[in-house]
């Protein structure tokens, strides 16, 4: 008995039996390790993803508690910036007192990036309620401005002659300027 097998037939079978062990040595060979190398990528970017939204929480937590702050201390934050004017001190808070004489302003040392001055003041006020009021009025003031003690009370008749030394803080530009344009470079 003789077995017929067409020409064609034993072509498609020798083709297909190729494509198969093509298609076993491609598996092998490149499909199996790059697969394992895809699920070791997705576990990798799966850790960086956790971490990643980890930090974003972070960051936004940050950034609203930074806007939140930014908010309620507008008014601090912009007064460091506002540079002093003797002038216009003295007629803010002249109201104050009987007689109000500010005397030379001399620049302290710098503390932290901040230019400070000290600012010798004596005065006159009839109580010490007026006192107390004009501290009141340097908390809402332009300026940030620490008044040191000791503060010398004295009377004087009717009067109270005050004197004591404020310190003015304002945003050293000198520093931020220089500091900025190294940072540019």
């Amino acid at each position: 008995m003789k077995i017929k097998i067409s020409r064609q037939h034993l072509y498609v079978s020798f083709i297909s039996l190729l494509l198969l062990l093509f298609v076993f040595v491609f598996s092998f060979g490149v499909l199996i390790p790059k697969g394992k190398e895809y699920r070791e990528s997705r576990l990798e970017l799966r850790k960086e993803n956790m971490e990643f939204q980890k930090y974003q929480n972070f960051h936004d937590e940050t950034l609203g508690t930074l806007k939140n702050l930014q908010s309620k201390n507008r008014h601090i934050i912009s007064a460091f910036d506002a540079v002093f004017n003797l002038d216009r001190f003295e007629k803010q808070h002249k109201v104050f007192f009987s007689s109000f004489n500010i005397s030379k302003i001399s620049r302290a040392k710098d503390e932290e990036g901040f230019a400070s001055y000290e600012v010798n003041t004596s005065s006159q006020i009839s109580s010490p309620k007026n006192f107390y009021n004009f501290l009141d009025a340097l908390n809402k003031s332009d300026w940030i401005i620490g008044v040191n003690f000791p503060i010398n009370f004295k009377r004087d008749g009717e009067m109270i002659k005050s004197s004591f030394i404020m310190k003015v803080y304002v945003n050293n530009k000198d520093k931020n300027s220089t500091a900025s344009k190294s940072v540019a470079k």
